[in-house]
């Protein structure tokens, strides 16, 4: 599922201090269950949605930037700590919005799973999205591997 390209997508921090706009269509939205995302939202998983990056611009207040791993920037609110964005150089064109600091976030359903190799092993899904060992770009599914 995409964005209408005609409504721009909303979003913020939890404290109001950050505040942020996308348009056009999404690129993908996805569940990532890596460790770094673990950490980094300190939930069993994250929800992002993905924009090009020309797409994005923050609104309103400054974000918090640090590299959680080589290439890979993430951003979130020095105030409150709401994880905002993550951007990955293997990605270049592309931005991920953590989708629950979206105002609109019921709209953008998740499209798979990636990362599922570092799924936490009491956290299972109902969903029957397609589930990646890793990237979705890497194309190998859980059901490939005889896992589910």
């Amino acid at each position: 599922m995409t964005s209408d390209k005609t409504m721009p997508i909303t979003g913020g921090c939890c404290c109001g201090a950050v505040r942020y706009r996308a348009t056009g269509e999404s690129v993908l939205v996805e569940l990532c269950h890596c460790r770094s995302c673990r950490h980094a939202s300190g939930a069993p998983l994250m929800a992002w949605v993905a924009f090009r990056r020309g797409e994005f611009a923050i609104m309103a207040g400054r974000s918090t930037a640090y590299e959680s791993s080589p290439g890979v920037v993430r951003t979130f609110c020095g105030r409150c700590g709401t994880s905002l964005t993550l951007s990955d150089d293997r990605f270049p064109q592309e931005i991920y919005v953590s989708v629950g600091s979206i105002d609109s976030a019921e709209e953008l359903p998740p499209e798979f799973h990636i990362w599922r190799s570092h799924r936490i092993s009491w956290l299972e899904t109902s969903d029957t999205l397609p589930r990646y060992v890793r990237f979705r770009a890497d194309g190998i599914e859980e059901e490939q591997l005889g896992k589910s």
